[in-house]
């Protein structure tokens, strides 16, 4: 689709198994709400077609594809109480009125909310609120359902409850989902599937582990977890192995890159890949060992995240996770530490 000469999403081809559950995951402006819209009926491509059921439906309008929606901002109505929501959608599709409480009731007790279909909207809590939305979404028994980052404004603790239920009632009813959010976290969490945007094009589709674990490019090794980029030249490839003109430090190519000596690449390595001890004896089983100088040391509960400056690498500053601050002594800014990984989780990119 193209607003005033610029193309907000590109090239974006992809399919969708029935049942399956896929997240659009991308940075404001990548294009993943824009291609929602399109998928909805809100927005028709400039070229290409969407296709729902093996059907096009670019000629269709959004209110008579069989789509349901929750968006961020719910659009419920305040009037009406959460029953009386729930069976708006039925009546708007005619359905025969005698069937329509039973449903109704159904579909409460799917999203647990059987007691309190009479209560207004106002009277629910925000997460009560997004479960009567989910339900009057799939009330309809639509072939689709699109969810416009429902959970952005909820606070931590209920976005990540509400990201387990959206995940049990979509496999209990075997709806097929398209989600779009920019929270890595929930993506991983709900996902079948995760396809990762940028600039309006498409850069990954994979499972979640493999969106993890095997980053098509540098873009998704950044976007999805805390990575550490170590720059450098390619001084020789064997194998896999491919060693930087940094003394010590060896990655395998990321993805299919084949670099040639002499050219610019980037080391991809995530920070729960790192070991961290005052010495090398405190490393374990690792085949790379760099010292370094911690800049900053982070409690976060479960872990403490620190920020170690590695002279050896051009001064470059790693981020690493301890996952264990119980048992290990927490290391002062300004003291000198041994980070420690091993050559296969080090990816290397095209720079």
């Amino acid at each position: 689709m193209v607003f005033d000469g610029v193309h907000a999403v590109r090239d974006a081809t992809f399919d969708l198994e029935k049942g399956r559950f896929l997240t659009i995951l991308g940075p404001s402006g990548s294009g993943k709400t824009t291609l929602l819209r399109m998928i909805a009926g809100f927005g028709r491509p400039t070229s290409g077609e969407v296709f729902i059921n093996g059907l096009a439906v670019g000629s269709v309008p959004p209110h008579k594809r069989s789509i349901g929606m929750v968006f961020q901002k719910l659009a419920l109505f305040p009037h009406m109480t959460a029953a009386e929501n729930v069976a708006f959608p039925l009546r708007m599709r005619r359905f025969d009125a005698r069937t329509i409480p039973d449903r109704v009731q159904r579909y409460l007790d799917l999203v647990k909310l059987g007691k309190l279909g009479d209560r207004r909207i106002h009277e629910l809590s925000g997460g009560q609120q997004q479960r009567v939305a989910i339900a009057r979404a799939l009330v309809f028994e639509p072939d689709l359902l699109l969810l416009d980052e429902p959970l952005a404004a909820l606070d931590r603790k209920l976005r990540e409850e509400m990201q387990l239920e959206f995940r049990r009632i979509q496999r209990e009813l075997d709806v097929t989902t398209i989600n779009v959010t920019h929270d890595q976290r929930e993506a991983l969490v709900v996902s079948d599937e995760i396809i990762v945007m940028d600039h309006g094009r498409i850069q990954q589709k994979a499972r979640p582990e493999a969106t993890y674990r095997q980053p098509k490019n540098a873009f998704v090794a950044n976007f999805i977890g805390v990575t550490n980029f170590i720059d450098g030249v390619v001084a020789s490839i064997d194998g896999e192995r491919i060693v930087f003109d940094r003394p010590g430090f060896i990655g395998r190519s990321g993805n299919g890159f084949r670099p040639t000596s002499g050219v610019a690449a980037r080391g991809a390595l995530r920070a729960e890949q790192i070991r961290i001890g005052s010495g090398r004896e405190a490393l374990g089983d690792v085949d790379t060992v760099f010292g370094g100088t911690v800049t900053d040391a982070i409690f976060e509960g479960e872990r403490v995240v620190y920020e170690v400056t590695v002279a050896d690498l051009g001064d470059t500053t790693l981020r690493v996770f301890d996952h264990d601050p119980v048992a290990h002594n927490q290391h002062d800014i300004g003291s000198t530490v041994a980070l420690g990984w091993n050559v296969k989780d080090v990816l290397v990119f095209g720079d």
